[in-house]
């Protein structure tokens, strides 16, 4: 295990956005999900179990239906996005505790995500914690190379300046931080027993990419910030 010994050595936080900033049990991604399931069914003229397991299949093959879509059909990303984005935004609510707790740790925070700007700020308004947060970089802002491909954690890095040594990412799909831990930062899976998507592409028992693992983002940022106070 990595350790995180002093805070004031810890520059840059990088949060993923759903699913680890707030619970897969708010249905959010379901929706999303969802909509992406019935996009690729309006635009292939399919039924929706076929329509799914094509959606999964771009997934896994490109990291996001939507790289799947812009590859192998021209699909416009920004329509995609405003399709899959019309959610009930409502489901997520005010989290005090996470908003005392990020603007406790030191440094810059980043929110890095495969989804949209528009997206990542609904949900942070919801939370409560925009203040927290100095950045964005959704996939838009990686030419829409989405995670995991090393590619985009460089375009991220450039960006916001991000020394990968000083850094922190914390992301509840296992695989999405493997790119995170061989440039040099340390990496938090969030992984919530409730949400199966977070165990797809599990680390391995002998991965070395997963320095820590917790299933309450809020309580591990709490111990951190005392034991660092």
């Amino acid at each position: 295990m990595k350790p995180i010994t002093k805070l004031r050595e810890t520059e840059n936080w990088i949060f993923d956005l759903d699913n680890t900033l707030y619970p897969a049990s708010t249905g959010l991604m379901g929706q999303v999900s969802s909509r992406m399931t019935a996009f690729v069914a309006n635009l292939m003229g399919l039924e929706p179990e076929l329509a799914l397991a094509e959606q999964k299949r771009m997934f896994r093959e490109y990291g996001t239906t939507l790289r799947g879509l812009m590859n192998d059909h021209a699909v416009d990303p920004t329509e995609f996005m405003d399709y899959v984005h019309a959610v009930d935004y409502t489901r997520i609510d005010k989290n005090p505790r996470l908003s005392r707790v990020l603007d406790a740790l030191p440094g810059q925070k980043i929110i890095y995500t495969n989804a949209s700007v528009a997206h990542a700020e609904s949900v942070l308004a919801r939370l409560g914690v925009t203040q927290a947060f100095s950045g964005i970089f959704d996939v838009a802002a990686a030419d829409y190379v989405p995670k995991p491909h090393p590619d985009s954690y460089a375009m991220l890095a450039r960006r916001h300046g991000i020394d990968a040594a000083h850094a922190v990412m914390l992301e509840d799909l296992a695989h999405n931080l493997e790119p995170a831990a061989a440039m040099g930062m340390t990496t938090v899976w969030v992984c919530d027993d409730g949400h199966a998507g977070a165990h797809w592409g599990e680390p391995a028992d002998d991965a070395d990419y997963v320095h820590h693992r917790t299933d309450d983002l809020v309580e591990w940022l709490e111990n951190i910030v005392t034991k660092n106070g």
